[in-house]
């Protein structure tokens, strides 16, 4: 394989340079043409967890506050906030000219409905609601919080860019089931989403919605600051191999891709006229998750025995290659080298696998070869090659493994079952997610203990360390709380974790202005 795509690269880097047609150079000016890591299978940002989903989110929707690049908030549709009653009343002032694509104004009443919808779904958003008594809107632009407590994080749970962020939509849309898809994409942000020329599985197309009206202070990062629009069009083209992406970055046929395959940067380097960097140094978090309802991983013993299995280099290598420039093993429960991770319960990682011990430990426990079902999204250029060395690492420690390898959208529907895996249900799979994601006990859903994330585990211990967490009067208190969630989920294994890879982007040097963080598209110019 990696033989034919670098062949293939190679070939398009020595094919002769045709002259643009006019039109198609006029084209180049006013439309970028983006090639995202899988296609956009859910239009709802809020009720899909996948990255891509939130990409498109920040497109199409705005955010009440934003986040840069150092992790800062600052607002965004608000013009700012006032702080009352010892800190138990947030009064945030919506800022003025703010439409919806379809011509109505933004309303306080929209987004109060909008944080209902989000919170329903997201971690960071159910503990703000617990902590609020009244959430509403006492006029059209001013959005009150009274709180039970006080809740110093209000502005990070609402402006955070991770995973589902608290996006604002009209409160036709955001009063319908958090549970259930959009199925119309209405927002403020910067781009209209142009729902008949998507091609399923293939192209989706936004416009530059002419009536945004930017923040006129500070300075585009990430998603604070002002979001200035330079293309009248962007299109995202989903192509069926990273490789042929690839050919077509260095042909000019598309200006920028998302994720570039790492064994290919040595030769996009010596091709020139596209340039490589990593937008965010805090890279991606990768898991194991395991269903903690289904048999054999309601079996605490169980998980517990597959610590010894995990060999997080190996992981690593398969995504992004041998140098350690682009992996980081091991890691815990939280994104390394931010402030809340730690080395607690890493030793367990360090040294080779000893698979004859593993299953032992496996059979001392009660696995008796049950049938494990294992989610991999074959078409993730990321999660194939993890769930490739998920299954091999259960076969090696005697697992009965059954691979059940489908394309994303699948697998984000059927990891929502609950079912036993002779109901079409499932026993363990694979994720990736931002290192944003992993920073803290609220935002990862994965850690909550909850019971309502996917793998459904539940843990009262944890929830309130997590209270805990919230609650802390500085970051010291927050750092040894978080040592005690780790500590605490190597105890109850949550999940699996995998190891930390950095993904680089490639785009031609015909643009600038790509933010630091994940995909925007504003700031984004020809040059």
């Amino acid at each position: 394989m990696l033989v034919s795509r670098r062949s293939l690269l190679r070939a398009a880097a020595v094919a002769p340079a045709l002259a643009l047609p006019g039109v198609l150079r006029a084209e180049q000016q006013t439309t970028l043409r983006f090639i995202p890591v899988i296609d956009l299978s859910f239009i709802d940002p809020i009720y899909s967890t996948a990255q891509v989903s939130r990409n498109h989110g920040f497109m199409v929707y705005d955010t009440l506050y934003g986040m840069n690049s150092a992790l800062e908030i600052s607002p965004q549709m608000v013009s700012g906030h006032v702080v009352s009653n010892d800190g138990r009343q947030w009064d945030l002032s919506l800022r003025d000219g703010l439409l919806w694509h379809d011509g109505e104004r933004v309303l306080a009443r929209d987004c109060v409905a909008s944080i209902r919808r989000w919170a329903a779904r997201d971690g960071f958003g159910a503990e703000l609601m617990a902590a609020t008594d009244e959430l509403s809107a006492p006029d059209d632009r001013t959005i009150r919080f009274r709180l039970k407590r006080p809740f110093p994080l209000l502005p990070a749970a609402l402006g955070k860019s991770a995973v589902q962020a608290a996006f604002m939509m009209p409160e036709r849309l955001a009063s319908q089931d958090a549970f259930k898809p959009l199925t119309e994409a209405v927002g403020s942000g910067p781009f209209r989403y142009v729902a008949d020329e998507r091609v399923q599985g293939a192209r989706n197309v936004y416009a530059r919605f002419d009536r945004y009206r930017p923040r006129e202070d500070g300075k585009p990062d990430w998603t604070a600051g002002p979001k200035l629009v330079h293309y009248d069009r962007v299109v995202w083209t989903t192509m069926p191999d990273a490789a042929t992406g690839v050919a077509a970055l260095q042909t000019g046929e598309q200006d920028w891709q998302e994720t570039t395959p790492h064994d290919l940067l040595p030769v996009l380097k010596r091709v020139g006229k596209v340039a490589t960097r990593i937008l965010d140094p805090r890279g991606y978090t990768c898991m194991m998750r395991l269903n903690h309802l289904q048999p054999p991983f309601d079996n605490l013993a169980i998980r517990r025995a597959l610590l010894g299995a995990i060999d997080q280099s190996a992981f690593m290598t398969a995504v992004a290659g041998e140098d350690p420039a682009y992996q980081t093993s091991p890691i815990g429960f939280f994104a390394p080298d931010t402030p809340m991770a730690s080395d607690v319960g890493l030793d367990v990682f360090r040294g080779p696998c000893d698979m004859a011990k593993v299953k032992a430990d496996l059979k001392a426990a009660g696995y008796n070869g049950e049938k494990v079902v294992l989610l991999v999204p074959t078409n993730s250029q990321a999660q194939k090659p993890l769930g490739d060395v998920a299954a091999d690492m259960l076969q090696q420690c005697g697992i009965n493994v059954d691979y059940a390898g489908m394309e994303f959208g699948a697998v984000l529907q059927r990891q929502l079952k609950k079912e036993p895996i002779a109901q079409g249900g499932w026993s363990a799979g694979v994720g990736n997610w931002q290192g944003i994601d992993w920073l803290n006990p609220a935002g990862n859903t994965n850690l909550r203990g909850d019971g309502k994330a996917a793998g459904w585990y539940s843990s009262e211990k944890m929830g309130a360390l997590r209270g805990q967490w919230l609650a802390a009067p500085n970051l010291a208190e927050q750092q040894r709380i978080c040592r005690d969630i780790q500590a605490l989920s190597f105890e109850e294994i949550p999940y699996l974790p995998i190891g930390q890879y950095k993904q680089p982007t490639a785009y031609r040097t015909s643009i600038t202005g790509i933010l630091d963080g994940t995909a925007v598209f504003w700031n984004v110019r020809p040059t």
